[in-house]
């Protein structure tokens, strides 16, 4: 802060400086989403058309829930990508912060965020409130549309690094299909038999649906072996 400027002016110079960045980011972020969005449909119908020759039964489906959510159900699987309407960033010590791009222009540290999580599909379907859903991944966007990904599986290292280029269509394609791949191939687990042999009347009354059901284990389950 120089000396002669007045605090006020300052604190006032900073914030619109700020708000700025932050619009810009959010301007990129609902693109990137709306970019999702239809990309993603267009996936469905083609794997509709692949699916429906080999098994009739099986169900794929795009749903719009809002301007900030969409679901893609693949089978028993289901895709939840949800736009965080906050803008965040990372403490100093992120890898990402200590980067040469951040460091050369403090305003790209700012990242709106595009969130992925897979539910089981019959969790939504029998609202079965206690039903766990995981995060597979998400991308974080800047105000310059750059933009990394964390997430499982091959999510986790192919946008690892910021990238040094604007997000464009074959990114967005390649990270909707990484999603509904790394989903569909995290298999359900059954709960040990001793935590399900004794329910009370209101689980049976309550939670019919679900006694027994399996759980999604996914990204909680390799990131707990990650940090362990």
């Amino acid at each position: 802060m120089k000396e002669n400027l007045d605090p006020i002016e300052n604190i006032v110079q900073n914030l619109k400086n700020k708000s700025s960045v932050k619009q810009k980011t959010y301007h990129h972020l609902c693109a990137t989403f709306e970019a999702l969005s239809n990309r993603s449909k267009e996936v469905v119908k083609e794997i509709k058309t692949r699916i429906t020759d080999v098994d009739k039964e099986v169900t794929v489906a795009f749903k719009k829930i809002s301007e900030r959510e969409f679901h893609v159900k693949v089978a028993g699987d289901l895709v939840i990508f949800v736009l965080h309407t906050n803008i965040i960033t990372f403490p100093d010590d992120h890898g990402i912060i200590k980067s040469r791009y951040v460091a050369e222009d403090d305003n790209r540290r700012y990242f709106g965020q595009i969130m992925m999580y897979n539910f089981m599909s019959d969790s939504v379907k029998y609202n079965r409130m206690d039903d766990s859903g995981y995060l597979l991944g998400r991308i974080l966007i800047n105000y310059e549309n750059h933009f990394f990904v964390e997430g499982e599986g091959q999510l986790n290292f192919m946008f690892d690094n910021l990238s040094e280029k604007i997000i464009n269509k074959m990114d967005i394609d390649v990270i909707i299909k990484l999603a509904i791949t790394t989903a569909a191939t995290s298999d359900l687990i059954t709960p040990p038999f001793q935590e399900i042999k004794h329910i009370k009347l209101f689980d049976k009354v309550e939670s019919t649906q679900s006694m027994g059901g399996g759980r999604k284990i996914g990204f909680l389950m390799s990131y707990n072996d990650k940090i362990s």
